[in-house]
């Protein structure tokens, strides 16, 4: 189906003015909704990849001033805490490309 053919609303075979405008704003405003979806994607893989690093120099910290038990704990918490983040990255960027698949088909 051509863009034309989806912008012919009322089915005619003639794609009115109105109907073409409708058109275009739908597609800008998917193409703003993907743009937004991109960035959201980059901040939450930036933060995430943030925590990872900062994690690590947290019990270093806590060791310097001289915390053992808050560094013990932090070390303790560590292997659910890197599971979790690779997890929700993982499906949040898995659901999406699904959805993109989805989507194409």
């Amino acid at each position: 189906m051509t863009d034309f053919e989806k912008a012919d609303l009322n089915g005619d075979g003639v794609v009115s003015e109105e109907e073409w405008q409708i058109h275009i704003e739908a597609k800008r405003r998917e193409m703003e909704d993907e743009d937004a979806k991109r960035d959201a994607q980059r901040k939450m893989t930036w933060f995430s990849l943030a925590g990872m690093l900062i994690f690590p120099a947290s019990v270093v910290v806590t060791e310097v001033f001289g915390l053992e038990r808050a560094g013990d704990l932090l070390v303790q918490m560590s292997n659910i805490y890197y599971i979790s983040i690779a997890a929700i990255v993982g499906a949040y960027f898995g659901f999406s490309n699904m959805k993109k698949k989805e989507k194409d088909d």
